[in-house]
């Protein structure tokens, strides 16, 4: 199994890579190329060419959830590659908000999700998936199970909006993307806005007796007070995860903190990271 980071916050080392605020993570697994979401602009495709990876030759792409940094991407994608299916969680649409509130008595909506008129232009690429689905041998995606999650999407000011009314985003849109590989379940989740660790839990019950060796994605901390991560990395630190690489909304200093927790099981993803398992 290979990995390759195509877009991160962070830059890669070399120039001709350029990070942005998004994520994109190419795989070859099992003799199939898969891409796991598209960034936030066509970047994912250019430094996919300096990394020599043939946009045109990938067999599926993943949406992780609907939002424009994950998505804004895959209109490229769709022109580069003229037969790969994409797949979204059926819930998946261009319904995504962000609540932005003042003075307790005025909000506005400011639209955070998939660029309009992208999923009905490409509706026959684009694959919606209900509960768990295995799209290669060994290659599964997975929706949440965890209950109450729209409390996590209001403490995060998101929203979705459905027949002209707002409500609290549950983040039935947003799916992991998970590898039966000989060390173990490889998990990626690109913002985990569910919980990485009640996702790692969600796998675990999913696949009953099978060993997680890895998760990958960002975790949603950038805005999250620092006596709350370390919480959370103690939650992750007690679940039994061998590897965990991070970045994308993460953020530094939370990054830090995981690390202080965690030790080496953490790493940093940046643009142009590469993993083998």
């Amino acid at each position: 199994m290979k990995i390759k980071i195509l877009i991160d916050n962070i830059s890669g080392a070399e120039k001709q890579l350029k990070g942005e605020w998004g994520l994109c993570v190419y795989t070859e697994f099992n003799g199939k190329s898969i891409l796991l979401d598209t960034g936030a602009s066509t970047q994912f495709a250019k430094n996919a060419t300096i990394m020599g990876i043939d946009i045109s030759k990938i067999d599926a792409g993943v949406l992780s959830h609907a939002h424009y940094d994950h998505a804004d991407g895959m209109q490229e994608f769709f022109d580069k590659n003229d037969h790969a299916k994409f797949y979204l969680r059926d819930a998946a649409r261009e319904n995504c908000y962000h609540t932005h509130k003042f003075l307790k008595f005025f909000t506005y909506q400011e639209y955070i999700g998939i660029h309009k008129g992208t999923l009905k232009k490409n509706a026959n690429r684009i694959v919606f998936v209900n509960g768990d689905c295995e799209i290669f041998p060994g290659v599964t995606l997975v929706g949440h199970k965890t209950p109450n999650l729209d409390e996590i999407g209001k403490r995060a000011h998101m929203s979705v909006k459905e027949n002209g009314k707002y409500r609290p985003d549950s983040f039935d849109h947003e799916q992991s993307l998970v590898f039966d590989t000989p060390k173990g379940l490889f998990i990626m989740n690109s913002c985990s806005h569910g919980g990485a660790d009640n996702i790692i839990k969600e796998i675990e019950a999913t696949f009953p007796g099978k060993q997680i060796y890895a998760i990958l994605g960002g975790f949603h901390l950038f805005r999250t007070p620092d006596d709350r991560v370390k919480v959370f990395a103690e939650r992750l630190r007690d679940l039994n995860v061998q590897k965990i690489y991070t970045g994308h909304c993460t953020g530094q200093r939370a990054y830090e903190i995981l690390h202080d927790v965690l030790g080496d099981k953490v790493e940093q993803m940046h643009t142009g990271m590469e993993i083998e398992v």
